[in-house]
């Protein structure tokens, strides 16, 4: 890197950037599959030309784009954010906090991939930037929030490096956890089952053959095997979802139109077939080296068949794409019998007013040593033989 300065703007429309630029920061030499599929121009860009995000969603692009003579050098998907919804990284608290203090919480900044809980970079830079154009990211946010009198600045799911990086500049860490399941090279997934307790080993057996004995059949599909009639059928699985949860779907009916167009090989979407009509579905985003279970959604009720089609169909196309791990998305402990292990998640977070932020420190060393703790005791009654560990043996 030469000593040119860099400088540093706002764009509140993905679409005026280049592709290629975004993605020279985002995913390096242009790899296939993606180094995380998520910040990819084409991912960001499809949620805003569906509008799952802009005007009237609460989520308003704000992107940082970082220049060093012309050269786009670094980037960042920020978004002013109006509610809480669809970050996954919880911060009601916070907000109830300041709200009681007086202050107004929203809006606020998020550094984050909207509606996804993945971790991933969330600091894209150019090799050879990553430091400054990190540490002119992270300086230009909390600029922001102080200059326009925000409550905040927020950055979900980030790296530990990352994590590490905003603390030195001021921003506060935290830890919360997920489940991902780890893939240590198993050759197939009675590889996997084999690092099992017996007890454990033939419940997973058991839930695998009644989610198969549903009457119909499982298919794995991405790229070109893939056509406009799934995602019809995908759409209503993926609102039956949504109104079981007694919400509505952040993603448009067009963003999946975009996702044919423009993902079809970033994705892996399984399909539960009976009488040739779909009547469930996963669908999955597939990196460089994990596998990223985001949404599920059913038009039947069938035992286990959840279990089968967003974890142990996930595993096997890991284990037979060499894939290191899956990521299954928010929460459940239900996860851990089926090989999903506690695992960090990290973000980082910034309050101007002084006497908010060190509140807020306090709370999240308490919450810390917490959510270390229960790491620890959930580890404890992982369903894998003595001695091992995800797979890997201990000794």
């Amino acid at each position: 890197m030469d000593g040119a300065a860099l400088t540093v703007s706002l764009c509140g429309d993905l679409g005026q950037v280049q592709a290629s630029d975004w993605d020279a920061c985002a995913n390096p030499a242009a790899a296939r599959p993606a180094l995380d599929p998520f910040t990819t121009h084409r991912f960001l860009w499809a949620l805003e030309r569906s509008g799952s995000v802009g005007p009237g969603t609460g989520w308003e692009p704000q992107h940082i784009l970082v220049h060093q003579g012309g050269q786009l050098v670094a980037a960042a998907p920020l978004y002013i954010k109006r509610h809480s919804q669809g970050e996954y990284i919880f911060d009601h608290t916070f907000a109830q906090g300041y709200a009681r203090a007086g202050g107004r919480y929203y809006p606020k900044l998020q550094l984050a991939v909207p509606f996804t809980p993945a971790t991933g970079r969330r600091f894209l830079c150019r090799d050879g930037f990553e430091g400054a154009g990190a540490v002119a990211i992270l300086q230009a946010m909390a600029q922001l929030a102080r200059e326009h009198g925000l409550s905040s600045a927020h950055v979900t799911f980030c790296t530990s490096t990352e994590a590490a990086l905003g603390a030195e500049q001021g921003f506060l860490p935290r830890v919360t956890e997920q489940f991902h399941w780890e893939n240590p090279g198993y050759a197939n997934f009675d590889g996997f089952l084999a690092a099992l307790s017996s007890r454990k080993r033939k419940t997973i057996r058991k839930e695998r053959a009644t989610a198969q004995g549903f009457g119909g059949d499982i298919r794995q599909l991405t790229g070109d095997a893939l056509h406009p009639e799934h995602w019809d059928a995908f759409w209503l699985f993926y609102q039956d979802t949504g109104a079981r949860k007694w919400g509505t779907p952040y993603l448009t009916r067009a963003f999946f139109d975009i996702v044919q167009e423009t993902m079809r090989e970033d994705v892996l979407l399984v399909l539960a077939e009976r009488d040739g009509q779909p009547v469930a579905g996963a669908l999955n985003f597939i990196a460089q080296n994990t596998l990223y279970g985001r949404y599920w959604g059913c038009i039947e009720d069938h035992a286990c068949l959840h279990f089968e089609l967003c974890y142990y169909q996930a595993m096997e196309f890991a284990i037979a794409q060499g894939l290191a791990r899956v990521e299954a998305g928010a929460q459940g402990t239900h996860k851990l019998a089926r090989g999903y292990l506690p695992a960090q998640v990290h973000s980082l977070h910034y309050f101007p007013e002084a006497g908010f932020h060190r509140a807020v420190a306090r709370y999240l060393d308490e919450e810390g040593r917490a959510i270390a703790y229960e790491m620890h005791v959930l580890a404890e009654y992982a369903p894998f033989r003595k001695g091992e560990s995800d797979g890997r043996k201990t000794d």
